[in-house]
């Protein structure tokens, strides 16, 4: 599945036989809204074991090597790849009866998720660290299973001139779902403490709100129907060598790709630096003085805005230039966006420093990711293996966020805010290195060739 593929892929005589209004119709097709609907819920998982719980850790005078360890609860956002031929093979018994395979295998991490999440916000992150932390990472493994599920669903519910209006707005409702689950919370947290609610159940009110929001895709799950042609698995079927079968075939036509290596490291690498200071970014806003409100209201508010319009100037950059040139933008450009923090740090509490900080931050990042996606689709050519193989790229992808991230904290606390982010900024170095290796051995020629 990707992102840039549908678009590129429909006739340009059907745009103009469409037309403007009818191209606008689309997004009201039942189909379509069921999908952005499921957006919401995909996204709503993501900020609540990360992002959030980072904020209500630093305000619980965590240290910071602990709350960085805490990226290791996205460790099943890397491994998704490993369950996922499972999904699509067994049914979740008595919802697979009655929904139907996708049906109920989203009614079925809905109703997790929802749990997890109420669950892991009855914690107490300096009492009980370890719960909160298995807590995290049952919301993670959820919202993995989730996402599996919601892209297999997305691609056989839609039909092809559906498919680009589908994933544009699956994309802006998962960046809202995030913004209800980062900066909602983080104010309804804010306006509970001003009601005068005890300050031990505040972050407990937020979670729950959170686990309420999951109702959202619950209700779209509910409403959609099963995809059609759904292929029958025969009980008789070694699921286990399927699953085997179908990761090595994946794996096997990948590796059998030239500088493949050079790949996997290039994607492994190339947003490191935006996830290494990204993990800390919460905790940074706090410590150095500003409060919840400014969090919000900055950090997610107008950062939201800005990644919105930096999404679709990433989009513009792709169609528009070659696709090694649009990384070489986004990766110096997300370099450069750390040296922004360097500086916020040195200026200190200061809204207005804030605030063009986060807009830089956001958009550059978001081009980042939207010309990375871009890449990572194309290197899916395969369409026996598209779909494992795109888990498996994006699981890598998030290797940076997670392991490699993880020690941010411990950096931080040696070295200080302004040299951290000068640190981060040089971590874009040896992605930056393997881009440039990749072109030279002609490996984005190779993938223009393929796609024609």
């Amino acid at each position: 599945m990707t992102e840039a593929a549908p678009q590129d892929a429909r006739p340009a005589a059907a745009e103009e036989d469409d037309g403007f209004l009818a191209s606008l119709a689309v997004y009201l097709r039942p189909r379509v809204l069921i999908v952005i609907l499921l957006g919401f819920s995909s996204g709503l998982p993501l900020a609540l074991s990360g992002a959030t719980l980072t904020i209500w850790m630093a305000e619980a005078k965590v240290n910071l090597g602990t709350i960085g360890l805490f990226a290791l609860v996205g460790v099943p956002y890397n491994f998704k790849f490993v369950w996922a031929p499972l999904v699509d093979a067994l049914d979740v018994p008595l919802l697979g009866r009655w929904l139907g395979r996708r049906r109920g295998w989203l009614v079925f991490t809905q109703l997790l998720l929802a749990v997890a999440i109420a669950w892991l916000g009855f914690q107490d992150p300096v009492l009980a660290p370890w719960h909160v932390a298995l807590g995290a990472l049952l919301v993670a493994t959820a919202s993995a299973t989730q996402d599996i599920v919601v892209d297999a669903f997305r691609v056989e519910s839609l039909e092809t001139r559906e498919q680009a209006a589908g994933m544009a707005g699956y994309v802006a409702a998962y960046r809202v779902g995030m913004l209800a689950s980062g900066a909602g919370v983080v104010l309804l947290v804010a306006w509970f403490e001003v009601l005068g609610a005890p300050h031990a159940d505040v972050w407990f009110y937020g979670y729950l709100a959170a686990a309420l929001m999951v109702g959202v895709g619950l209700v779209a799950s509910l409403l959609a129907t099963e995809p059609a042609g759904e292929p029958v698995i025969s009980h008789e079927v070694n699921v286990f060598r399927r699953i085997a079968q179908t990761a090595a075939g994946a794996f096997g036509a990948f590796l059998s790709r030239r500088s493949a290596i050079a790949i996997l490291a290039f994607v492994v690498l190339f947003k490191f630096c935006d996830a290494f200071a990204g993990v800390l970014t919460g905790a940074f806003v706090i410590d150095i003085g500003f409060d919840k409100a400014a969090y919000a209201g900055i950090v997610k508010g107008v950062g939201f805005a800005a990644a919105l319009l930096g999404g679709f100037a990433g989009g513009m950059i792709a169609r528009a230039l070659p696709l090694s040139t649009s990384l070489w933008i986004a990766g110096v450009l997300q370099m450069a966006s750390n040296l922004v923090f360097s500086w916020q740090a040195w200026v200190g509490v200061d809204l207005g420093a804030l605030t063009l900080t986060i807009v830089v931050e956001n958009f550059t990042g978001a081009i980042g990711t939207v010309i990375f996606v871009a890449y990572i689709s194309a290197l899916c050519g395969d369409r026996a293996h598209t779909a494992t193989q795109y888990a498996l790229l994006t699981a890598l992808a998030a290797v940076g966020r997670t392991f490699l991230a993880s020690g941010a904290g411990f950096i931080a606390e040696e070295t200080g805010w302004i040299a951290f982010f000068a640190v981060t900024a040089l971590a874009a170095l040896p992605g930056l290195a393997l881009l440039a290796y990749l072109q030279a051995r002609g490996h984005f020629r190779e993938l223009a060739g393929a796609g024609r």
